[in-house]
């Protein structure tokens, strides 16, 4: 009896062994599940991937505005066919409403600015009816020019009898300011700001004010910290709040091609060559400052051949080298996002 008694003694001593080994495994391989899982989750929320082509809606969505000089301003637009919304574009300081659309028949001045251009672009296939106005300075200012601009959009939506289509919003920088204050004077249904805070804390916020979504660039650290207490204030009063980080992102031999229109392959792959050469980016293509502050101008300089009839793209290859590195730039990257937040709130 004894010898039995120690045999089953023996045998659930060991049996309770293997349970404390199975369930530490069991243990150890759901953290590293977690882990995993939470490291793929990180990745897909930070690298942003400039996968839309300059003419990737070619030709079902073509440039074909209408320009008009109102009020001291420019005033361009395009409606397609059967509308579902109307978007307002504000542009950031220095920049114009020229910048949104490609050089055509009908806007021969215009600029189309390879983020700005895409996001149009966008808009248009999602039909949005799509207004851009030009700020009357530098910068947007929030006094008359509110006034201003609110009489242009409402004889514009009159107009085109576009009255009881939603109306939205986004505003970039200088722009995303303006329509922060805007949004207290219209009847927005959703606003996006871009790389802005917006001016909350100079203004007394109503409860009727829009669902706003902030996308912005965590490198800017002061910026994102202001735009987390103006989300909290705005959620405080009941109103709708999101956010899109936008982070870096390196550049491939083909960027530059894939979203300036002209440029081809050859003089992409040849100026990213010339950066890393540089050093202007690091071993994995990511900038190592901001493009405004990289002098690949004056490098630009040492291939004379390079871009010498073809200046006009200094400020598009300006605008993706800025993105890139992801400080404070217009982004496109994100328009599907931000087209879907607005029809969430239509």
């Amino acid at each position: 009896m004894l010898r039995r008694g120690n045999k089953q003694e023996n045998f659930w001593n060991g049996l309770q062994k293997h349970r404390v080994l199975i369930v530490s495994l069991i243990v150890i391989f759901s953290v590293l599940i977690l882990f995993l899982s939470a490291k793929r989750k990180h990745l897909k929320s930070t690298v942003a991937h400039p996968n839309v082509k300059w003419n990737s809606f070619r030709p079902s969505v073509q440039f074909h505005p209408t320009v008009e000089f109102r009020n001291g301003t420019d005033v361009i637009w395009q409606i397609p066919d059967l509308p579902k919304a109307v978007l307002f574009l504000a542009h950031g300081c220095n920049g114009r409403a020229v910048n949104f659309w490609d050089r055509s028949p009908s806007c021969p001045n215009c600029v189309g600015l390879p983020e700005e251009r895409l996001i149009v672009l966008q808009a248009l296939a999602r039909k949005y009816a799509v207004l851009t106005i030009s700020s009357a300075g530098r910068c947007w200012s929030f006094g008359e020019e509110r006034v201003l601009v609110k009489n242009i959009i409402s004889w514009w939506i009159e107009k085109n009898k576009l009255q009881k289509l939603p109306l939205v919003a986004l505003g970039a920088s200088s722009g995303g300011y303006f329509v922060s204050a805007l949004a207290t004077d219209m009847r927005f249904s959703s606003i996006t700001l871009m790389i802005a805070e917006g001016v909350f804390g100079e203004m007394d916020i109503p409860k009727s004010y829009p669902p706003t979504l902030f996308v912005h660039m965590p490198k800017d650290h002061v910026r994102m910290r202001a735009i987390n207490r103006n989300m909290q204030a705005l959620r405080q009063k009941g109103i709708d709040v999101a956010e899109i980080k936008c982070m870096e992102f390196p550049l491939t031999p083909s960027l530059l091609s894939d979203k300036i229109p002209g440029l081809d392959e050859f003089i992409s792959v040849s100026l990213v060559k010339l950066f890393s050469e540089e050093g202007f980016i690091d071993e994995k293509g990511y900038m190592r400052k901001d493009g405004r502050a990289t002098q690949w101008k004056a490098a630009l300089k040492k291939r004379k051949n390079l871009l010498s009839d073809k200046k006009e793209w200094i400020h598009h290859i300006q605008e993706e080298l800025n993105l890139a590195f992801a400080y404070h730039e217009m982004t496109s990257l994100q328009t599907v996002q931000i087209l879907n937040w607005f029809k969430s709130h239509t």
